[in-house]
């Protein structure tokens, strides 16, 4: 005799109301209403006949029946979230990377070719995007973000390089070898605004710049550089090849700014072979640009 199941939806919500032992904050784990809790888990209640949470003073407390529940519904959570983790790590599914917009254009895009090389059965998708993400509900596997804000608690972080900070330019603002970096335009960007405040805070330099320019993306900034159109406060990955080329300099050594780049994951790394690949090649590639970079001024 088949048995009538109650809704999916109802016994969703009684999962993540026994978990937090809270249906405020159920509603918002589940971004609903705390009134759309309540119904639902009544709902459950009558459509079970049971109890399921005792109410006493403001507070829920689950009953026998609800720690039953509770337990065939975490086993039941596992089992989906391991199944469908099976899915999305198939080989031939794409890895999807977010990744800052300027990272992405002056670092990350000129080395996929290596890491194509290296792992040619893995398919990368690469999304230009910056600050908070979403690795639960969107379609994006990985993020390589700055820890310039505060992302999910639960998320897989893992640190895969330092940043490192100096002011650039081309050669021929440098007068003798030396910055003067008071007679320079000082470029600013509207996405970094305390990128120049806080390089001077390190190296104890106070500097005003004979005037200033301020542009929408660090990009713009660093491109503007390149054009000699004064000096821009630049991380030593977005300029490596300038560098090395010789196009721009670094009027000072680089600094590490106290801030670093994260590998950002929803799943466990050492869960998806794919996501692990990525994670070990980005910090070997970071590894060698600072090598890089900070070699050419030691």
């Amino acid at each position: 005799m088949s048995y009538h199941l109650p809704s999916l939806n109802a016994i969703r919500v009684f999962e993540v109301a026994a978990r937090h032992l809270s249906l405020v904050k159920a509603a918002e784990e589940l971004h609903v209403t705390h009134g759309a809790v309540s119904r639902q888990i009544k709902q459950l209640e009558e459509n079970l006949g049971l109890e399921l949470f005792e109410r006493r003073n403001r507070a829920i407390f689950l009953t026998r029946a609800g720690l039953s529940l509770q337990g065939t519904c975490t086993d039941i959570m596992r089992q989906l979230e391991a199944g469908l983790r099976q899915l999305r790590q198939a080989d031939d599914q794409p890895l999807v990377v977010s990744c800052e917009p300027t990272i992405a254009m002056r670092w990350l895009i000129p080395r996929l070719g290596k890491f194509r090389q290296l792992h040619p059965e893995l398919e990368i998708h690469l999304f230009a995007a910056g600050g908070p993400v979403d690795l639960r509900h969107g379609h994006i596997d990985l993020a390589l973000r700055r820890n310039d804000f505060v992302w999910d608690a639960n998320y897989h972080a893992t640190k895969v390089a330092r940043e490192l900070i100096a002011p650039v330019c081309t050669p021929s603002l440098l007068k003798q070898g030396k910055p003067a970096l008071n007679q320079q335009c000082l470029l600013h960007t509207a996405t970094r605004p305390d990128a120049w405040p806080q390089w001077q805070k390190l190296s104890g330099q106070a500097v005003r710049g004979k005037s200033r320019a301020t542009y929408e993306h660090f990009y713009l900034s660093l491109q503007a550089a390149c054009a000699g159109l004064g000096v821009a406060m630049a991380s030593a990955y977005m300029v490596e090849d300038e560098i090395r080329s010789g196009q721009l300099l670094a009027a000072h050594n680089f600094r590490a700014d106290g801030s670093d780049y994260f590998l950002l994951s929803a799943l466990p790394f050492d869960e998806d072979r794919r996501r692990l690949a990525f994670l070990e090649w980005l910090q070997r590639e970071f590894e060698v640009t600072a090598q890089t970079v900070t070699g050419q001024y030691q």
